[in-house]
């Protein structure tokens, strides 16, 4: 072996050393991301939430604090796919409609006893169409339907579109938002961490549940890739500062009842 070939050698194993070193970094990182992101989550106790499920006894409802919904404008729901048990009980109850948002699934839910408002487009961090496929941001779509200045209930579940999606809206439209319950995908990547440090600036997290369809081991310390939280505007959330721990709602239910639950110990 050549001098010349020999410092290539080198150089080659030297490369692959550090590629195999950061190989073995990046599952520690990982980690410590979603123990931030866990920590940043964790709910806390209102003094004057009662707690109370909307929609489907399993997957598609959402635990929301029903005395505190008082004449909301409208209410959005993102992702809906064949049906929107959420936003049948929400118009039913509270007379407002319903603007439902799917690009991907073009099959229009019926509630008999609401209104429903169907928009065939997503929500992104920006307006644009892909493959055929339209996009716009939150504060857009509120504005286009005449609801800017109005309190709004909004429930998105989205299949991680949601982080950048959220990361673009500004905090004057998250103030109209009484009630923001949510489905969240992934855990690891930091700006989720920073959306919910944004998030947390307008509300309370009040309610955390873990999706037993996404149970896994390799997203610990969270026991599954999906989590549902609800957020509570502080504008109508009054924080209990003697609860040291919030108790985990009875009214949780396992997304789907056929299979293991997955829930924090």
């Amino acid at each position: 072996m050549t001098g010349r070939t020999r410092a290539i050698v080198l150089v080659l194993g030297a490369i692959a050393a550090v590629v195999l070193g950061l190989r073995a970094v990046e599952p520690i990182r990982e980690r410590q991301a979603r123990t931030l992101i866990l920590d940043a989550i964790r709910p806390v106790t209102l003094r004057n939430c009662a707690l109370a499920r909307v929609g489907s006894a399993n997957d598609g409802g959402y635990l929301m604090c029903l005395n505190l919904i008082e004449t909301p404008g409208a209410a959005y729901s993102y992702g809906v796919g064949a049906n929107d048990e959420w936003g049948c009980g929400i118009s039913t109850r509270y007379r407002i409609p319903v603007h439902q948002y799917d690009c991907y699934d073009p099959t229009r839910p019926a509630c008999e006893t609401g209104e429903f408002v169907f928009h065939d487009e997503c929500v992104a961090e920006r307006r644009e169409t892909r493959d055929a496929y339209v996009f716009d941001t939150l504060a857009n779509q509120i504005a286009r339907n005449g609801d800017a200045g109005k309190r709004l209930i909004v429930k998105i579940d989205v299949e991680g579109a949601e982080w950048d999606a959220l990361l673009a809206t500004p905090d004057d439209v998250f103030s109209r938002i009484d009630q923001l319950p949510m489905e969240l995908h992934g855990s690891h990547d930091r700006r989720f961490l920073r959306l919910i440090q944004k998030l947390k600036r307008t509300f309370y997290v009040v309610n955390l549940h873990f999706n037993n369809y996404s149970c896994s081991s390799e997203t610990a310390p969270f026991p599954s890739r999906a989590y549902q939280v609800l957020l509570v505007n502080k504008r109508i959330g009054v924080l209990d500062l003697a609860a040291e721990t919030a108790a985990v709602s009875a009214l949780n239910a396992p997304d789907d009842p056929e299979m293991p639950d997955c829930q924090l110990n």
